[in-house]
């Protein structure tokens, strides 16, 4: 195994293979959210997900007990293993760890990424960045070989009332800006809808992680995949 400097955890053929089928295969990233899926329960929405393509999915549950969340998190790992798609978890390290799921996304204020890598050394670790900032502390550390996550988000880029109380939105002209400042992959996310798609790819971004935009169609299944084209059209056209 190839050892990271700075005392990171050793980079294992698993991580590596998850890392690979991350940058490789997701263009859509769809994010669950069982109170914005006009009625319908996390399994739905995931059979749906699933079936219409996505390579990624992200489990957001704030709301459910840690018995019913871990319970919910090990069926998203049986049926995403069944489709052979990457399966992380929002937040939670105990329920990642529990349920093996490939990765683990946090925010700022959450679980540093290096005291997470220390418990999970093959998890994908994904970051949201709000700020320019951030993603310059990011880059540096990147640089310098001492930064354990694997990925970043940028945003919100636009107005989305998934999470309450905010009020500035980056925009698209973040999307190249940011992404010059750190050389690892990143998502971007925040009041994405599908004709904002080709201008996003247009200044750079490759993966969209969306949540309403999939949860409140009519058929989620044939809007995953929807999206999907539509990314992977705009993404061929931007090259």
């Amino acid at each position: 195994m190839k050892q990271m400097p700075c005392c990171l955890a050793p980079v294992s053929t698993l991580y590596l293979r998850r890392l690979a089928q991350f940058e490789e295969e997701v263009t859509l990233y769809p994010v669950s959210c069982e109170k914005l899926a006009a009625g319908r329960s996390d399994r739905a929405w995931l059979d749906d997900v699933l079936s219409g393509g996505a390579r990624i999915v992200q489990l957001r549950d704030k709301e459910s007990s840690d018995r019913k969340l871990l319970e919910k998190a090990r069926y998203f790992r049986e049926k995403t293993r069944e489709a052979g798609a990457l399966f992380l978890v929002n937040d939670r390290l105990d329920i990642a760890l529990l349920s093996a799921a490939d990765g683990l996304h946090v925010g700022q204020d959450d679980l540093p990424p290096a005291e997470i890598r220390i418990l999970a050394p093959d998890l994908l670790i994904g970051q949201s960045c709000n700020t320019l900032d951030q993603v310059k502390a990011l880059g540096r550390a990147v640089a310098r070989s001492e930064s354990p996550v694997s990925y970043f988000n940028i945003g919100p880029l636009y107005p989305t009332g998934t999470k309450e109380g905010l009020k500035t939105f980056l925009g698209p002209q973040a999307v190249a800006e940011f992404s010059r400042a750190c050389s690892l992959p990143f998502t971007v996310m925040g009041g994405i809808k599908l004709e904002h798609v080709a201008e996003l790819c247009g200044v750079g971004a490759r993966r969209i992680a969306v949540v309403t935009a999939i949860s409140q169609a009519k058929n989620m299944a044939a809007e995953t995949r929807r999206w999907i084209e539509a990314i992977q059209t705009a993404r061929s056209e931007a090259v």
